[in-house]
């Protein structure tokens, strides 16, 4: 799983407005109807199954890090979205700090190891602490998607 191919430039968002997780959640879920990455009309249902999983347990999980996931029939191949937020975001994290950077990704119902694969190739690629300070001093999307890229070819 290359996360590098998972985003573009008009899936990022440098510097997010959210301040709690709700709002966070929705504001990448918008920016990729905007992208044009999900469908608009696919957008209430999306939410719906984002909101299940985190209240299930916070997808908050240290380190200034959270992703929220879910499956859906909606999307035919994964779909993901990065954030950051220099302020921080508080997302009931299991360390209780805030989140400063956010990967969502939704993938097709059906595909439950894809879903496992990029959910551990994300943590991953979030624990290390290089890769969090050059996300924390890009300075807009196409620096923040560049260290993304950068990190494939490193490994």
């Amino acid at each position: 799983m290359i996360l590098a191919n998972l985003l573009s430039v008009g899936q990022i968002l440098p510097d997010m407005q959210a301040v709690e997780r709700w709002q966070a959640i929705e504001e990448i879920v918008a920016m990729l109807v905007e992208s044009g990455k999900i469908a608009a009309s696919d957008k209430p249902e999306l939410l719906a199954a984002l909101k299940q999983r985190e209240e299930t347990m916070s997808t908050g999980i240290g380190f200034g890090i959270a992703i929220p996931h879910a499956s859906s029939d909606r999307v035919t191949e994964v779909v993901a979205g990065f954030g950051r937020s220099k302020k921080g975001i508080e997302f009931d994290s299991l360390d209780n700090e805030p989140v400063h950077f956010i990967v969502l990704f939704v993938v097709p119902r059906d595909q439950f190891q894809t879903h496992l694969r990029t959910l551990a190739a994300i943590a991953k690629f979030l624990n290390d602490r290089t890769v969090r300070e050059e996300l924390a001093n890009a300075p807009d999307a196409a620096a923040l998607l560049g260290v993304f890229a950068n990190r494939v070819q490193k490994s």
